[in-house]
């Protein structure tokens, strides 16, 4: 469990966390950007830490990664110094929890390294997807298995020196429940399937008007009786075909605006007129919907104790880190 915020593990997190089959998040529209290219104005390495470089690509990936898809050229020069400086500070820290996790072994650390980067290429659907991701900020497999060594070498020092020492008490998750009453209400909420006639973003009219065809023909199937399960199994372009197009749960917020606004439209048991989106053209099937409530207190328990335990192991990395850098020998380069 690595709960802790650190930009080693975000650009890590960048790669492997972001599916290319999440196809309804509003965020999939976002192209991304590349890695600034003003590497070469930078010094390099742009920090040392006990000796040991911190290299000035690792401050541009970190400074994507903080960008949040955001482009550098949106930023003035003080702007831009700002997040550098405060992502070479998140690098400095990973350097040193890198460096005191060194002292400890890891068993088995090549095997988990290739399960970690195999569990992050599963998550795309294609291979040129994961390669996209690679490239976009700048990396090899190389690279990527460097810096996914390096994040499960901190994650099994704090795991091992830091965790055991953090403790929740049932009485604490209570008083946290009972003083955020408005953290522990479950929204709206329903469950649906649909059928997918993907159609691709540089499809000319008559593949557009194909797929239309193809989708109404689908409707008026379902309007004469066919099973929903069996034409999204047979007919859907998106992933969740495998489950007959049930994409289980899901509330506002989740899904693009014309596909979420036709969901919540519908009538447990309805079926939607075609909906179209960036992605193509749907069919929406409403299974259930959960009116908004309170969650009790028995059910957020165990959410509370990790949400409360991550706030503790944050704070003690942080109480490490400060007593490191006081015998630490750290040279800012970058000015």
């Amino acid at each position: 469990m690595n709960v802790f915020s650190r930009t080693l593990s975000a650009i890590i997190l960048a790669i492997l966390c972001v599916s290319s089959t999440a196809l309804f998040a509003e965020a999939a529209d976002v192209a991304p950007t590349p890695v600034p290219t003003a590497a070469a104005a930078l010094p390099d390495p742009v920090a040392m830490v006990n000796g040991l470089p911190v290299a000035a690509i690792d401050l541009m990936r970190a400074r994507k990664v903080l960008l949040g898809g955001q482009s550098a050229s949106s930023l003035n020069p003080k702007q831009i110094r700002e997040l550098d400086h405060k992502a070479l500070n998140q690098l400095v820290s990973a350097e040193l929890l890198y460096q005191a996790a060194l002292k400890l072994e890891v068993k088995d650390l090549e095997r988990k390294v290739d399960e970690k980067l195999a569990q992050g290429r599963a998550r795309f659907t294609r291979e040129q997807d994961f390669q996209n991701a690679i490239k976009n900020l700048d990396m090899t497999e190389k690279d990527l298995r460097e810096y996914t060594r390096r994040d499960l070498i901190i994650s099994s020092f704090v795991e091992s020196t830091i965790v055991p020492g953090v403790q929740v008490t049932d009485q604490a998750a209570r008083s946290f429940y009972d003083q955020n009453p408005e953290k522990f209400r479950r929204d709206e909420a329903v469950r649906a399937s649909h059928i997918l006639i993907g159609v691709d973003a540089k499809a000319t009219d008559a593949e557009k008007k194909a797929s239309r065809e193809k989708i109404e023909k689908l409707r008026k199937e379902l309007a004469a009786g066919a099973d929903f399960a069996a034409l999204a199994k047979a007919n859907s372009t998106c992933p969740s075909s495998q489950q007959g197009g049930d994409l289980g749960f899901f509330g506002k917020g989740q899904m693009v605006p014309s596909f979420e606004k036709a969901a919540f439209g519908l009538k447990p048991g309805e079926v939607s007129d075609v909906v179209e989106t960036q992605f193509g053209y749907h069919l929406i099937k409403l299974a259930e919907k959960k009116a908004a409530e309170a969650v009790a207190f028995d059910e957020a328990k165990p959410r509370i104790i990790e949400f409360l335990k991550g706030q503790k192991i944050n704070g003690a990395v942080a109480d490490f880190l400060t007593e490191a850098r006081k015998t630490a020998k750290i040279e800012i380069l970058l000015k």
